[in-house]
């Protein structure tokens, strides 16, 4: 009879679940032991748990189910906090295994007790600490279908459960679809074809495939606008992919974009607002007088609905009402930039030169401003983004997405401010031998900070202040860095050099890293 890691194993499995990202300690080590037993499940080892949880998150993103983490008690979750928030914005589905004491030993309040429930909860949409073993396989197969649907599952597994003989099959029959969902279509339609200025607003799975042409059939024929989230989990985008505008971070440049709407309609996305809060200025994004409507009331349900929504839309609407509203995108390519190395001229190079097929992953921060422009006419490609503002989460994110499609090349645009808390997705990078190339916008300084400072109204702080967004005293060698953890990597320092090493790095498999000098934002 199996113990309880062995059948815990096999129900992940049987439920789907294949991947596990890990980074485990003494509670796991039952869990570890029975990877030996059960061969499907893959482990890959990560340096720090915030890797770990981005690395799920990641993986989910592009394999479109769920992958599992590894953690140890409580401060291993803790860790891996910040790119569970991220996960969590973006409704991906993870599974979080949590080894814990063992349940005898948890009245003793050794060094590393701490409350796992409390911490799991503030970002799992399910949390269920697993008492007799032969349980542990069906509570699996739960937290798995509670991930199917968009949240973060978290199963707390006590060492003692892991190492009792005694495991069951899971029951068959988990995590049947829901029913009917709640969308009020005339109503939706009325307020698209009512002839006053309309918009979509995009998130979840509406930003790719099918959910990018539905929305685009409803465009077309009601003469509404796209628009899609700040930051979208997964953006497919590229020749021939129907043109979504993104909203604006800064909260005065959505207004602009919005000015004027009296209807905007959620498509498994949430009503803007801005990031932070700001000395008189409004945190609510809605134009006075737009009606805000949802297509349903989650954004998983959202993507279910649309294709029925955008059915009814068109014939109500007929061809005669069709516009030219959300083209595709033509395929255009910038030059190949020459001369001084900037940010900008680093877009073009990436825009030149991003080949078919590839996944994006965007934590480029300031220094991203120019990229969305000078990749829309480059082939169809997805782009992964920053989904909850937690920096940190664009190594890891890179890492899950290639061990998930290991034939697509895979380009990480990081600032170097958010590369330095988890660069030790490096190591897992190098260790998986993944086709990742890392591009560090080095221009040496936390350069959202200074845009925040004028945000908030603090322009004039002086230079005690100004030294805490300073990131060259000393000098962060990215190239060194890399190459300690086994990642080759060079720099470039100019327009000519960035160009040369990227298109080697995108043509050769394997880790690549290119420190890109570029100036520091005024």
């Amino acid at each position: 009879m199996p113990n309880g890691a062995q059948s815990l194993i096999r129900g992940l499995v049987d439920a789907g679940v294949d991947v596990c990202f890990a980074n485990p300690g003494t509670s796991e080590m039952h869990f570890v032991a029975a990877l030996d037993d059960v061969p499907e499940m893959r482990p890959v080892l990560c340096l720090f748990e915030g890797v770990a949880t981005g690395a799920a998150d990641g993986y989910a993103r592009m394999a479109e189910r769920p992958a599992c983490t590894l953690l140890h008690l409580g401060p291993g979750l803790a860790n891996g906090l910040a790119n569970l928030h991220n996960a969590r914005r973006a409704h991906t589905p993870i599974v979080n295994l949590v080894g814990d004491h063992a349940l005898g030993h948890k009245p003793l309040d050794a060094p590393l007790e701490s409350d796992i429930d409390a911490l799991a909860g503030s970002v799992s949409g399910w949390v269920r600490r697993t008492r007799d073993v032969g349980e542990l396989a069906a509570d699996a197969a739960e937290a798995v279908a509670a991930a199917a649907e968009g949240r973060i599952a978290t199963l707390i597994v006590p060492a003692d459960i892991s190492w009792t003989d005694g495991g069951k099959a899971a029951p068959t029959g988990l995590g049947a679809p829901s029913g009917t969902i709640p969308c009020d279509i005339e109503a939706l339609t009325a307020a698209l074809t009512s002839g006053e200025p309309a918009a979509l607003l995009l998130g979840a799975d509406a930003t790719r495939g099918r959910g990018l042409e539905d929305a685009a059939r409803i465009a077309r024929a009601t003469g509404a606008r796209l628009l899609c989230e700040t930051f979208p989990a997964r953006l497919e985008r590229g020749a021939g992919v129907p043109e979504v505008e993104r909203l604006s971070y800064l909260g005065d440049a959505v207004a602009a974009q919005l000015a004027g709407l009296r209807h905007l309609v959620l498509v498994g996305a949430s009503s803007p607002v801005s990031f932070f809060a700001y000395p008189g200025k409004p945190g609510d994004l809605v134009p006075e007088g737009c009606q805000v409507h949802a297509l349903a009331p989650s954004p998983e349900q959202a993507a279910r609905v649309l294709p029925m929504f955008a059915r009814h839309v068109t014939r109500q609407a007929g061809p005669e009402t069709a516009t030219d509203t959300a083209p595709e995108a033509a395929h255009r390519r910038p030059a190949r930039p020459t001369g001084a190395l900037t940010a900008e001229s680093a877009a073009d190079a990436i825009g030149a030169l991003l080949p078919e097929g590839a996944i994006v992953v965007d934590e480029s921060n300031t220094s991203g401003l120019w990229l969305p422009g000078a990749t829309a006419g480059a082939p169809r490609h997805d782009w992964l983004t920053l989904t909850g503002g937690a920096i940190g989460q664009g190594m890891p994110l890179a890492t899950g997405a290639a061990v998930a499609c290991p034939r697509r090349p895979v380009l990480c645009l990081e600032s170097d401010g958010s590369a330095m808390y988890t660069m030790q997705a490096l190591w897992t990078q190098a260790r998986e031998n993944l086709n990742v190339t890392t591009v560090v916008f080095d221009n040496r300084s936390y350069a959202i900070l200074g845009l925040e400072l004028q945000q908030v109204g603090a322009a004039a702080a002086g230079e005690r202040a100004r030294d805490l967004l300073d990131l060259s005293r000393p000098e962060l060698d990215f190239v060194a860095l890399a190459g300690g953890m086994g990642v080759p990597a060079a720099k470039a320092t100019t327009a000519e050099e960035f160009t040369a090493q990227l298109e080697r790095a995108l043509a050769d498999p394997g880790p690549y890293l290119i420190d890109c000098v570029v100036p520091p934002m005024v």
